[in-house]
């Protein structure tokens, strides 16, 4: 339809993913990725976004809010870690990356942000604590202010996000931004799995959908949903 340059937002999440979200965006990327391969005119990429500090959904204005209501923060894990980065880097990343594309079928690229380290999710909270003014009340500091308490690791949480399943990144004119070659389907996979899935939309059958994403998608276990777990498309 004339479209040049086509960008999938994708997430780390994708990853050997552990929930239905991050199999779904693999899912996605999959897709995209057999799309790079027969596409003649469009160029098909994909990029790979850690957390975005002040989204929607970020642990930034959650926690900014829990602060001012006097806590407590809620944290799942001691040790949960996870990538940042800024809207400003993540809007960098998207214009970057359709430009490093490859037309062809040399596209199909996961381009990923050079974040750093993993932030401690615990240093973060404790950081924005201090930075509002009052002080960490835990078991160790009874005495503090804003209470931080942990609430254990929601189903399919991991502790850790990984940017890419395979091994080894190249480089892009761009020092920060990395660009991978993962792993993908055959074009009669991916036929079938597209094919499994609107089967399984058109029924609203739930186990049937878990069924193509298990199948297809590497690491993917599923998590127990429970009896009443229904199909839900948006």
């Amino acid at each position: 339809a004339g479209v040049e340059r086509f960008i999938l937002i994708s997430t780390d999440k994708a990853v050997r993913p552990t929930n239905v979200m991050g199999a779904s965006k693999r899912l996605a990327e999959m897709v995209v990725q057999d799309l790079a391969k027969r596409s003649r005119k469009t160029v098909f990429s994909m990029v790979r976004f850690g957390n975005v500090l002040g989204s929607s959904g970020s642990v930034v204005p959650l926690f900014k809010e829990q602060i001012k209501q006097g806590g407590p923060i809620t944290l799942t894990h001691e040790d949960v870690t996870r990538y940042f980065m800024t809207v400003a880097e993540a809007v960098h990343l998207v214009l970057l990356a359709g430009s490093f594309a490859a037309p062809g079928p040399g596209g199909g690229d996961v381009f990923v942000l050079d974040m750093g380290k993993p932030m401690r999710i615990r240093d973060l909270a404790e950081q924005m604590i201090s930075a509002a003014g009052y002080t960490v009340r835990d078991e160790t500091r009874p005495e503090g202010d804003i209470e931080i308490r942990m609430i254990g690791l929601r189903p399919g949480e991991k502790l850790h996000e990984e940017l890419l399943i395979g091994a080894g990144l190249l480089t892009t004119p761009h020092a920060k931004i990395l660009r991978a070659r993962e792993n993908s389907l055959s074009e009669l996979d991916m036929a079938k799995a597209l094919q499994s899935l609107r089967n399984a939309m058109a029924t609203g059958d739930a186990q049937a959908a878990r069924a193509v994403a298990v199948t297809y998608v590497e690491g993917y276990q599923v998590a127990d949903a429970g009896p009443k777990a229904g199909l839900v498309v948006r």
